[in-house]
């Protein structure tokens, strides 16, 4: 799928995105959601499917919270508070963490009502304000939320698929 550029393929892509890494979801065992059989965040790592789907619950709450805080006017700390972007292993590794204790549905329900809150999100902002300028350093805000939803609902599927590929 190719880049959206405006507000209508923003959402078409986080849509199409999440359907199909849904569907690779429902295909995973719970029993084994658990087991650390997929490469990590971070390099030389290994993680769960269950570590994976906190990852994207992660951040797709730090997109939630960064418009939350941008509309009642406080600062947003990108990526997030105590956090630099070259440190995404180590927020990859909090995400993990924070979700740990929550259930293989619970963790699924999470991830689905953060995805409906972003389509909610994007759908209250218009094409200027989502694509017109830049939001983060040369990025717009149509960007920043493709980099933190349908791209990773993407990356997830695709080491799902290949988690599932017998080694020879």
């Amino acid at each position: 799928m190719s880049v959206p550029e405006n507000k209508s393929e923003l959402l078409e892509a986080i849509e199409e995105s999440f359907d199909r890494l849904w569907r690779e979801l429902a295909a995973v065992p719970e029993g084994l959601t658990r087991e650390t059989t997929l490469e990590g965040h971070a390099k030389g790592t290994v993680m769960s499917v269950h570590d994976l789907v906190s990852y994207l619950v992660g951040w797709s709450e730090l997109v939630l919270k960064w418009h939350q805080r941008r509309r009642a006017g406080l600062s947003i700390d990108l990526p997030e508070t105590g956090y630099k972007w070259n440190e995404l292993g180590r927020l990859a590794s909090k995400f993990y963490f924070d979700h740990a204790e929550l259930s293989w549905p619970a963790l699924l329900e999470r991830l689905a009502d953060a995805k409906a809150r972003i389509v909610v999100l994007v759908e209250g902002y218009s094409d200027a304000e989502l694509y017109g300028a830049p939001w983060y350093e040369k990025y717009t805000m149509g960007r920043m939320i493709q980099f933190n939803t349908s791209s990773p609902y993407a990356n997830a599927r695709g080491r799902l698929r290949s988690g599932r590929r017998p080694t020879a």
